[in-house]
């Protein structure tokens, strides 16, 4: 058994202390030195495998951008049209959204796939070749061959049908390469999530900015108040009563404080749906509409220019936000 390097007493009534202490120090030293993967996915992303089969040599290319929907272009070869519903299916399954380019090309190996001649064409060729020489009185046929092998359609590439064993080697690295667009859409995306936390931060840090400069608007709207009446002259009546009634419902009507509340919320949340394990990017782009409008509505109601400034700083954030947020899966 382990010791610890230095014994001390412990009296028995802060046993209960220390093993909380020591619980602390174990969940500490298992789980800081680990980081989290990021659940955020860009709509960037590539992936290519080559596969080897007995037969052919098949090449997997995938690229995907940022797009609204799901926008998926198929390239495959002659021999693989038939599996384009499947592909379809599990492209639209495993990556889910954006403009995915997928190209699947084949190349034949091996001797059962080499060219094959087509001798009943070949055949036609020569005996059409032969009746034509011979009614120009030429009796020399030996040259023919050499020319109707390069005519179209003689020599046939032998198309090798795929069967079942080697399409379950190609899925497998179909799947390879989708895994690597996955990845590759992680890594951007634990980019993106940082970009814009930091964004989110920053807003949230001008708002905390706004409260010394709320403090002094009422005094101001006040002066403002005693000014226009000082102009006015001492001959105008004034009804006190009516006057502070007025003072009040123009503070109130001026009063930001909601807003500063919702938009906190709002702000709170969007750290909340960033960290979701579902694709957050539709999502994330409504909650950045409710940011915005909160962000307008502190800017017109807030009749000070320091404040106004912040609002102006916490829109070109959000702007930002908002251009990342268009390659968030």
């Amino acid at each position: 058994m382990a010791q610890l390097p230095i014994s001390i007493e412990i009296p028995e009534k802060n046993h209960g202390i220390l093993t909380l202490f020591l619980g602390i120090n174990l969940l500490l030293t298992f789980y800081l030195p680990f980081e989290f993967e990021s659940m955020l996915k860009s709509m960037t992303g590539f992936g290519k495998e080559v596969i080897e089969t007995p037969f052919r040599k098949v090449t997997v290319e995938i690229r995907t951008l940022n797009s609204k929907q799901l926008d998926l272009n198929l390239r495959t070869s002659q021999e693989f049209r038939e599996k384009e519903a499947s592909l379809r299916s599990l492209l639209s399954k495993r990556l889910q959204r954006g403009k995915i380019d997928f190209g699947m090309q084949s190349e034949s190996t091996g001797s059962l796939s080499a060219p094959v001649i087509n001798k009943e064409l070949a055949k036609h060729y020569y005996n059409e070749m032969v009746s034509l020489a011979q009614s120009v009185g030429q009796t020399d046929f030996s040259g023919f061959l050499p020319v109707i092998v390069k005519m179209p359609e003689v020599m046939v590439q032998n198309q090798q049908e795929t069967n079942p064993e080697e399409w379950a080697m190609i899925s497998e690295g179909i799947s390879r390469a989708i895994d690597k667009v996955d990845r590759f859409r992680m890594e951007e995306g634990a980019i993106l999530e940082k970009d814009v936390t930091n964004r989110i931060n920053m807003i949230g840090a001008l708002l905390q900015k706004v409260t010394p400069f709320e403090v002094e608007r009422p005094a101001m709207v006040k002066e403002r108040i005693r000014k226009r009446l000082e102009e006015w002259g001492s001959d105008a009546e004034i009804d006190q009563n009516r006057l502070e009634q007025e003072m009040i419902y123009y503070l109130e009507k001026f009063d930001i404080t909601e807003e500063k509340v919702r938009l906190k919320k709002h702000l709170d949340y969007f750290v909340e749906t960033l960290e979701s394990p579902q694709s957050p990017g539709k999502k994330l782009g409504f909650v950045t509409q409710e940011i915005g409008r909160e962000i307008n509505t502190l800017g017109s109601k807030a009749n000070h220019a320091e404040i106004q400034k912040i609002v102006v700083l916490m829109k070109d954030e959000l702007e930002k936000i908002k251009e990342q947020l268009f390659n968030i899966l």
